[in-house]
């Protein structure tokens, strides 16, 4: 996907070059961002229980810290 196309994905390509037989390869990878809400209810239909959301303090509002326990 193009860059800017969803702004919720981040695309990368990453590639290496062998010096010994000058051979190459690239790998695509693709880094999806969720909301903290819907992070928080996928931590809870896996059990989890969610004590608390933390926001980064260098981060406000774009990085999170879930404290979570196994439910009973």
């Amino acid at each position: 996907m193009p860059l800017g196309e969803n702004p919720r994905l981040v695309s990368f390509r990453r590639a290496w070059v062998f010096a010994a037989d000058g051979a190459a390869i690239t790998s695509d990878s693709a880094l999806p961002f969720r909301e903290a809400d819907e992070i928080e209810a996928g931590l809870r239909r896996n059990g989890d229980v969610v004590n608390q959301v933390r926001e980064a303090p260098t981060r406000p509002g774009l990085e999170f810290v879930f404290i979570t326990r196994l439910a009973d």
